[in-house]
């Protein structure tokens, strides 16, 4: 056989090439046919020798495929034509592996082949498997490419990708046994541990993690060269860093890691490491010693390891050694804040997560009760303080209490929120990390319950007097007075999240000791609190909108909060004593005279803005600007009152509860997070089946409504503009969840959601105002104190709740894990919840054969329906309300085209997900009927005074909805371009008939976007064209040449409402956007020659009429150089490029096609956008010169105004004077 294929390849021509590849692959037998569960036990193994027939035939391929490149080409081309999984052999495999060898240009096209071959799951495992297992002998002369195959797998950003890779590292590892062999893998494997890259190192380590865990006492000998992970620790992130500990005490297990009998080097060079990194003073290492100490206690004082060694005598010692590292640690973080809340937190973490020796829970135990109350809870007599307590002139009083006068304590936040005492901040920093460490214990050693610690759920909290928050009174008090009151709310706040976060386990029902009464009753009690926080964050909210301050940090910012790039602009660098205490001493000595007298002494925790930064550069910015700038944004949720009164220093104004906080969430991400757990408050309702539901209970789900919504946006996160206030971040512990952990988690919600917006869409049509009662009755019930300027109202209710629910199913439908095959029941049950009410099967009646009510596709269009009968009620409600149905809308089809295309399927179908691409265009058409009725809705009575002129990027959103989901963009913008507003009118309410939202103040929006939609629809015109140009047919061409024409007319539009618009945005617009068509309609000239001969008329027609358009913005951009517009002249130059380059494709388009009479030259007459001839000195320099122009006209001869309008002005191409600003989105 060898022999025969060594003929064969010799022989190979580039004619019988392919049949040759082709021969071999089908008639080849080879290696592979052994059992692979015999090879993996080793009976097999070498089996097949270097020596022997298989041997041969890989030498004889080896030397035909390096001498004929050919030969591997022809492979390489006839692998791609193999589309089915079970037609890929064993065969493949090595040839790939043999080209791939060979090295040079062939080497990338086997890699992405197989890559792409993996990714399509056409090369499985198996085939790999009959090449390793039981062919020791033969890979082995192989094995370093093998290797290096793995090694481009696990680089690649694909995730199948790279457990191919981790399968093919695990497969080597296991065959081959040698040293020198495993070496490799290992080096290999550290290397990409080192390369920087987050998934490729997260990928190698969990390959090193699998290796230890299976085969750890084979990895003892050579653990001196995996001991070059710890030289990449600082260049790790959290999750990194646990797998890292996790590998090394594996190893130091199995090695033996009782340090009393010697120990092992691996065990000693552990210890050592995290001592010295826990001991060091840098946050950043004692935080990989934190990380080290924790997985080592996980470790060595694990029952389940205990169990597993089958010694009693060495659990005792790996208990002493596990408290003698966390006793060290606790003290090394002692006296330092920020590095002992994360020990705490990440200490709570390990308990609940896994099973630790009774010891290790003593002991903390006993550390977090006696560090907890003693300073933060002080003794009631029948309800009252025994006294009442002053700090800084500011008197405090209880608030809240939720158990009457029966509790006997309270929590002491205000006296230790005063900003006189240093230690007393610290102190309540770390308050909320050590009651979330006493919970979990707590829960541990009473199997689930927290009857212990229940009367902490309902005690009073010590904060400062109402009378110290009236608006007025407000103004009067220091900055140091403030600074206390802002920080006792804000401790307040985080407090009541960590009781929701423990007390949120009872109401559960796997916590099977706590009954049914119990559990009731703590949920009432939780739904208080979370009425508590909806006040105290409405308070501090408007208190850090009057005066600006930077809160302190309550958990550790780690790698997955994300908050690196908010917490620079928005906190300072420094967030230990000096920033609580106020300027220090050396920022003070830099002060001069009466400016540092009458400087606010917190002006350095103040959120530095752009334009301070611009200041520091040397760059001059006037007052106004300034003050303008640092005005609050307005927000769609807030009310007009709030805006204006909140602008005055003295007065607090009105307060919103139900806005969203906008200047808390800037900060957010420092907050204690909230855990899944709570969401399940949703789902409890006080008053069942009551009338009363939705005005009493829905202002309380909307602060968990939020909650959720960015727990789905960290999950999912989507581009943000600069500096969004919805940047709040959540804690490692939400991170580490996976997206499946979370899924499933809130799974259950999906029906409480519906319930919700069913609700908030009832109140919408209840045109009644309800009774204002209802909010301040159960928030006095909560114990909410009865503050006079705090309001909610019917209307705010309705929009947070639909704002926020909609915003969930957005972010839910948009998670990519939701729309793999695992998921697909999960996917359905959401989509279950988003089918309207009544029947809609004659919406459908167009699928023949109908749809499945059980298919995805049936449930998709549900879904599409339910929001579009939602559309009516809230349209009339709040327009921006409903543009956010409308989005929703939008991201139904968006996951349909995902679900599709992750299927795989050629025809777009896949029948085990029940979706078919043919309800692709019936959702379009619905989607762009949404559109279109929104686009010509009346303006609701809750938007008309504040007009148009703050909904551009809305209505530029939903125009591009309804352009982009029609059948046609090119007839859609031929009905909108005539409607345009024609006169130059100032007035807002001159509306144009047919779309209300097209009027003066938002034609710039509508402008945009039709030019971009415009040039959208002729490049996807221009690409049919070129498709079709290889098959040509009458039929399609003459529609192509229709299409082409629509567009240019529709650009002739759009270039001529400039005449009738003077704002020098449209014109900026207009010569933007028109050298961006004109780069378009460049492409098709090739098209245009082909078939100029049987259509001269159509395109020699289309031609003028482009020209007519050229002439306009030849005639803007001379107008704009001459009065020196800025905002046009920096566009000026690429569009003149590009018209220069159309100039030169249309002479030598008519020579070409020897048509040169149509083209004629002229001297060029200067006009203005009226087509009055103005002098040529008007322009300056512009143009001194008669330039060129270029004139199509099949039949007459050229006229004075044909002859002089179109010239390619060269000159205002190179001589301009003016100075290019940036171009800018308009």
């Amino acid at each position: 056989m060898p022999h025969l294929l060594r003929f064969l390849l010799l022989s190979a021509t580039p004619v019988n090439a392919g049949r040759i590849i082709l021969q071999i692959r089908e008639q080849l037998k080879f290696v592979g046919a052994v059992d692979p569960r015999a090879a993996r036990s080793k009976k097999l193994k070498g089996k097949a020798s270097a020596k022997s027939t298989d041997g041969a035939i890989l030498d004889t391929l080896r030397s035909g495929l390096r001498f004929k490149n050919m030969l591997c080409e022809a492979f390489l081309k006839e692998l791609k034509s193999v589309d089915h999984p079970r037609d890929h052999k064993v065969i493949d495999v090595w040839l790939i592996m043999l080209i791939y060898a060979n090295g040079g240009a062939l080497q990338k096209s086997a890699e992405k082949i197989l890559k792409s071959k993996i990714l399509q799951e056409c090369i499985r495992e198996t085939l790999f498997d009959q090449c390793i297992h039981g062919n020791t002998e033969l890979v082995k002369e192989h094995f370093m490419s093998y290797l290096s195959v793995s090694d481009y797998l696990l680089a690649c950003k694909e995730e199948k990708a790279r457990e191919f890779a981790a399968y093919l590292f695990t497969a080597l590892f296991e065959e081959f046994t040698d040293t020198y062999s495993r070496l490799e893998l290992v080096g290999s494997l550290v290397a990409h541990i080192g390369s920087g890259v987050s998934y490729e190192v997260s990928s190698a380590l969990d390959i090193m993690i699998s290796l230890t865990s299976n085969n750890s006492e084979e990895l003892i000998p050579i653990s001196s060269h995996i001991t070059g992970i710890l030289d990449y620790l600082e260049s790790f992130h959290e999750d990194n860093l646990r797998k890292v500990y996790d590998i090394f005490c594996r190893l130091a297990l199995a090695a033996g890691f009782n340090t009393g009998s010697g120990g092992s080097k691996v065990a000693n060079e552990l210890l050592m490491v995290v001592r010295k990194q826990v001991g060091n003073p840098d946050m950043k290492y004692r935080r990989m010693g934190i990380i080290g100490v924790l997985r080592i206690v996980s470790t060595i004082a694990s029952t389940d390891v205990n169990a597993a060694v089958n010694c009693s005598s060495s659990q005792q010692p790996n208990c002493e050694e596990a408290l003698e590292l966390l006793t060290m640690s606790v003290n090394s973080c002692k006296f330092v804040t920020l590095p002992l809340i994360f020990l705490y937190d990440e200490l709570a973490a390990l308990l609940d997560s896994k099973v630790i020796h009774s010891s290790i829970h003593e002991w903390v135990g006993e550390h977090a009760a006696e560090l907890f109350e003693t300073p933060f809870l002080a003794d009631l007599e029948n309800g009252e303080l025994p006294e009442k307590c002053v700090c800084d002139d500011i008197e405090g009083e209880l608030w809240m209490k939720l158990d009457g006068n029966v509790s006997p304590v309270c929590l002491n936040i205000m006296p230790l929120a005063s900003t006189a005492p240093q230690k007393s901040q610290s102190c309540l920093q770390i308050l909320m990390s050590q009651f979330s460490l006493l919970t979990t214990i707590e829960r541990l050693v009473n199997e689930g319950s927290l009857g212990g610690i229940n009367a902490l759920l309902g005690c009073p909290l010590h904060l400062p007097s109402t009378k110290h928050l009236d608006g007025a009174k407000w103004g009067n008090l220091s900055g140091l007075q403030k600074k206390t009151v802002c920080y006792s709310l804000y401790y307040a706040i985080n407090w009541i999240r960590e009781l929701l976060n423990a007390f949120g386990t009872q109401v559960e029902s796997r916590v099977d000791n706590v009954s049914q009464k119990a559990r009731d009753e703590t949920a009432v009690k939780l739904m208080k609190r979370v009425r508590n926080l909806i006040l105290l964050e409405g308070l501090l909210n408007a208190f850090l909108k009057n005066y600006p301050l930077s809160l302190p940090e309550l958990r550790y910012l780690g790698d997955c909060s994300g908050a690196t790039s908010t917490s620079k602009f928005n906190i300072p660098k420094n967030m230990g004593e000096q920033s609580i205490n106020g300027a220090s001493s050396k920022r003070q000595k830099g002060c001069k005279g009466k400016a540092s007298e009458k400087m606010n002494p917190d002006d350095k925790l103040k959120q530095p803005t752009i334009l301070d930064a611009f200041k520091r550069a040397g760059v001059t910015v006037s007052q106004a600007t300034n003050k303008a700038s640092s005005q609050p944004s307005s927000s769609g949720m807030m009310s007009k009152d709030i805006e204006q009164d909140a602008n005055d220093p003295g007065e607090l104004g009105l307060i919103d509860l139900m806005a969203a906080p906008i200047k808390l969430d800037m900060q957010r991400f420092k907050f204690r997070t909230l855990h899944t757990t709570c969401l399940s408050l949703l789902n409890y309702s006080e008053c069942q089946g009551s009338s009363s539901y939705l005005e009493t209970e829905l202002p309380t789900y909307i602060y968990l409504l939020r909650d959720l919504h960015n727990k789905l946006d960290n999950l999912n996160p989507s581009a943000k503009p600069f500096l969004s206030t919805s940047q709040a971040k959540y804690t490692r512990s939400h991170c580490h969840k996976s997206t499946q952990e979370f899924l499933d988690k809130i799974q259950p919600l999906f029906l409480v959601l519906r319930k919700h917006l069913n609700g908030a869409v009832s109140m919408i049509k209840d045109v009644s105002e309800s009774c204002p009662d209802n909010w301040s009755s159960h928030s006095s019930s909560a114990g909410n104190p009865d503050i006079p300027y705090v309001v909610v109202s019917k209307s705010s209710i309705v929009t947070a709740v639909c704002k926020e629910i909609l915003g969930c199913y957005r972010k839910l439908l948009a998670i990519p894990d939701l729309l793999n095959q695992p998921n697909m029941s999960i996917l359905k049950q959401l989509l279950q919840t988003l089918q309207p009410t009544k029947n809609f099967d004659d919406v459908l009646s167009e699928f023949q054969p109908s749809l499945a009510p059980c298919n995805v596709d049936y449930l998709y269009c549900g879904a599409c329906k339910m929001l579009e009968d939602i559309m009516d009620p809230v349209s009339s409600f709040s327009y921006l309300l409903s543009s956010d149905v409308l989005i929703t809308l939008q991201s139904i089809v968006n996951s349909v085209v995902v679900l599709l295309e992750k299927s795989g399927e050629p025809n777009g179908k896949n029948i085990h997900m029940g979706c078919s691409k043919a309800i692709i265009p019936f959702l379009r058409k619905r989607l762009g009927y949404s559109a279109h009725k929104l686009l010509s809705a009346d303006f609701p009575s809750e938007d008309a005074e504040k007009g148009w002129q703050n909904k551009g990027d809305l209505i530029q959103k939903i125009l591009q909805i309804y352009l982009r989901n029609s059948d046609s963009t090119s007839d859609l913008l031929v009905e909108i371009l005539p409607k345009e507003p024609s006169l130059k009118t100032k007035d807002t309410q001159d509306v144009s008939y047919g779309f209300p939202t097209l009027c003066s103040s938002t034609i710039p929006s509508w402008y945009r976007v039709l030019h971009e939609e415009n040039t959208g629809s002729l490049n996807k015109t221009i690409k049919q064209a070129l498709k079709a140009r290889a098959s040509p047919e009458r039929g399609s061409v003459d529609t192509i040449l229709q299409e082409i024409q629509k567009s240019v007319e529709a650009f002739v539009s759009l270039i001529g409402m400039c005449k009738a618009h003077e704002k020098v945005s449209m014109h900026a617009m207009a010569v933007k956007h028109g050298g961006k068509f004109i780069d378009t309609f460049l492409k098709a000239f090739s098209f245009l020659e082909t078939h100029f001969e049987q259509h001269n008329g159509t395109i020699v027609k289309m031609l003028r009429i482009l020209q007519k358009a050229t002439r306009i913005i030849q005639s803007i951009c001379s107008d704009a150089k001459g009065n020196k517009r800025t905002m046009i002249t920096s566009k000026v130059p690429p569009a003149k490029r590009s018209m220069e380059r159309f100039l030169f494709q249309v002479k030598a388009l008519l020579h070409n096609c020897s048509a040169e009479k149509e083209f004629q030259m002229g001297n060029l007459k200067h006009k203005d956008l009226q087509g009055h001839v103005v002098s040529s000195q008007a322009y300056g320099s512009v143009d001194e010169e008669d330039e060129e122009q270029m004139e199509t006209d099949s039949d007459a001869p050229a006229d004075e105004e044909n002859n002089n309008d179109n010239a390619m002005d060269e000159d205002a191409v190179g001589g301009s004077n003016e100075t290019p600003m940036e171009e800018e989105e308009e």
